[in-house]
């Protein structure tokens, strides 16, 4: 296939993502824009693999049917509660795949090693240009980057290791040096290059242990921030390995990826009230002592709950990573819709970082079929919130914790929530009072119009639709 008609399909291609991410804007749109992706990438690889350069198949068709094996299995096994984890698994690995692009780009450009006095000696890249050295620097570093802070986020996504934040004395220093020492060894390997270059691999060193350190003073609570901004980095380390081997289609793909991601992180650190420049310099995760919340805490039972919520005009559901864990989004689109048959009002709240990654909430109600206009911003229902009869929260935590407006202490203090404490009656389904992923007390659940219905959210609210039903 000629190269103008590779270019050809590439413009194809390029075009199907774009039109599948405005789609994945909506909700309703999300299903054929996730398609119309996948389809641009179907292109784009099966158009690769007509390029000239391409000597034999064997490997990629092994390659190919190993990843094909591995994503149908994780598909089909990977639960819900385990999304977060597994995205951030994703990032990672594009950030490897980057890294080994770029690293494989040095063998195009490498002269075979000549003899020189009895001696093999490699010559650098010749006639490789400066610009094309430095995107696949730039590939190797932002991949690295990625794949470490990647598989950091992972542990503490799924509790492999502490989720909160790892601090020590001079942290920032040692990241300040270890940064400095990733300037010094880049420049020194762009003004010689070649595969047996010491600054090669003190680059990709360097860079697996920059991206240990800038996650781990990163608590818990700030992991939907993390998560998008890794998303971005993957993108950028694919464009850069698309400016180094010459692909136009990982130039687009990867611009594309990094530039949502950095919007998304954007969104998220508004939601968080933190700035890019925190994130970006892991100027988040201080030491924080907050204040210790006592009181006494008044338990309700589902018979009890039924009652309140008979008598209820108008409810509001408040999901967390709780809800994710119990698998109750099906019960509870169940009991929204015996709430309304009842004449309720009813709304789903939705707070920006609910969950472990940006949009967790929406994925959970879209699976259970919650109606799109239901869901509701954080911004739309604050203001509206005294006037809630009823606010349901199951399994959140952070997302309605008080102490972020009220403690100045709190490493949460700042972050705008979702003001439950505010509406007339407040349900907290938990399984006990143990405190969030930030590891944060939460004083309402002594709130004087709060009840705490303890157990698991699945079956508390199966209780209650049984009343309903009875």
């Amino acid at each position: 296939m000629s190269l103008e008609l590779i270019n050809l399909w590439y413009i194809v291609a390029a075009a199907l993502f774009i039109f599948g991410l405005k789609q994945l804007g909506s909700p309703a749109t999300a299903v054929r824009g996730n398609l119309l992706s996948s389809v641009g990438m179907f292109i784009a690889v099966v158009v690769t693999l007509f390029s000239r350069e391409i000597i034999e198949f064997q490997w990629i068709a092994a390659s190919a049917a190993v990843g094909a094996v591995i994503g149908a299995f994780a598909a089909q096994r990977i639960a819900m509660t385990s999304m977060p984890e597994m995205v951030a698994l994703f990032n990672g690995s594009g950030g490897v795949a980057s890294l080994l692009v770029g690293w494989a780009a040095l063998y195009t450009g490498t002269v075979a090693p000549q003899e020189i006095a009895g001696v093999a000696v490699e010559v650098p890249m010749a006639g490789v240009s400066t610009f094309t050295v430095v995107t696949i620097l730039l590939s190797i570093l932002i991949g690295g980057i990625t794949f470490s802070g990647s598989l950091i986020a992972w542990g503490k996504l799924s509790e492999i290791m502490t989720s909160r934040a790892i601090v020590f004395g001079a942290q920032r220093l040692v990241n300040a040096l270890i940064l400095i020492a990733l300037v010094v060894c880049g420049v020194m390997f762009t003004l010689e290059p070649s595969l047996s270059s010491p600054y090669l691999y003190a680059v990709i060193g360097l860079a697996l242990v920059f991206g240990v350190m800038a996650v781990i003073p990163i608590g818990g609570a700030d992991m939907p921030v993390v998560i998008s901004l890794l998303n971005s980095y993957s993108g950028l380390a694919a464009c850069a390995a698309g400016f180094a081997i010459n692909n136009n289609i990982l130039i687009v793909a990867g611009s594309l990826v990094g530039a949502a991601g950095i919007i998304l992180t954007n969104i998220m650190c508004k939601a968080m009230n933190r700035s890019l420049a925190n994130v970006l310099f892991s100027g988040f995760g201080a030491v924080k002592t907050a204040t210790k919340v006592e009181g006494e805490v008044k338990p309700i039972n589902t018979e009890d709950a039924f009652l309140i919520l008979e008598a209820a005009s108008s409810v509001t559901f408040v999901p967390g990573y709780g809800m994710a864990v119990a698998q109750a989004q099906h019960v509870v689109r169940e009991l929204g819709e015996l709430l309304e048959d009842n004449g309720a009002d009813v709304t789903y709240a939705i707070h920006p970082v609910a969950g472990r990654m940006p949009g967790h909430m929406n994925v959970l109600l879209a699976e259970a079929n919650v109606p799109y206009d239901q869901l509701v911003e954080m911004e739309e229902i604050n203001p509206r919130i005294d006037n809630i009869d009823v606010a349901v929260v199951i399994g959140a935590n952070d997302v309605v914790n008080p102490a972020a407006r009220e403690d100045e202490n709190s490493p949460i203090y700042g972050m705008p929530i979702i003001n439950v404490d505010s509406a007339r009656t407040v349900f907290v389904l938990k399984r006990s009072m143990a405190s969030g992923f930030s590891g944060v007390d939460n004083p309402l659940f002594f709130g004087e119009n709060t009840r705490m219905l303890f157990g698991d959210a699945k079956e508390s609210i199966s209780s209650v639709i049984a009343e309903f039903k009875g």
